[in-house]
């Protein structure tokens, strides 16, 4: 879509904590008018709805439409919000209660080309290990993406996450 429109999405999303939990459908309304302008088919608005039903606490409303907008192509029209798409799939599917979804859809994306998306990424997929029992896979993630962000302590801190998980010798 054009500039304007992304520009009227990004306002209006600036705006969600400004409506009360209970008008929380007054928000999707805005989302849902902005997504009536694209095609039908437009992964885009499929994408803003599936977002704005999961902001307001609806993820099984989200799971579908974040699936569809994937499905029709949403990494190709825009490949930040497929990798945001994936993230909020995988948490959605975390809080409906099929976090092993959630570490299937992620974890290639610890091989993807490094974004400023990397450390949701891990965050979502140490969420998802944990709902799974898998508290020291999780533990090891979050660590790592911490890591190169503490003003000391880096190279141990990653070499804690990686002990967590290697096998001893």
């Amino acid at each position: 879509m054009d500039q304007d429109w992304e520009d009227r999405v990004t306002a209006a999303w600036a705006t969600l904590d400004d409506y009360a939990e209970d008008d929380a459908g007054a928000f999707r309304a805005v989302i849902d008018a902005l997504a009536d302008e694209l095609p039908a088919d437009s992964p885009l608005g499929l994408f803003e709805r599936a977002c704005a039903w999961d902001s307001t606490g609806h993820s099984d409303r989200a799971v579908p439409l974040y699936r569809e907008a994937l499905a029709r192509g949403l990494g190709e029209v825009s490949g930040y919000k497929g990798r945001r798409a994936k993230i909020q799939l995988s948490s959605s599917l975390r809080n409906t209660g099929h976090p092993e979804e959630g570490v299937k859809l992620l974890s290639p994306e610890l091989l993807a080309p490094s974004d400023e998306l990397d450390d949701a990424v891990r965050a979502t997929l140490a969420l998802c290990l944990s709902s799974m029992g898998r508290d020291r896979e999780g533990l090891s993630l979050a660590l790592g993406a911490l890591a190169p962000h503490l003003p000391r302590y880096q190279r141990s801190m990653a070499a804690y996450a990686r002990q967590l998980v290697e096998p001893e010798d």
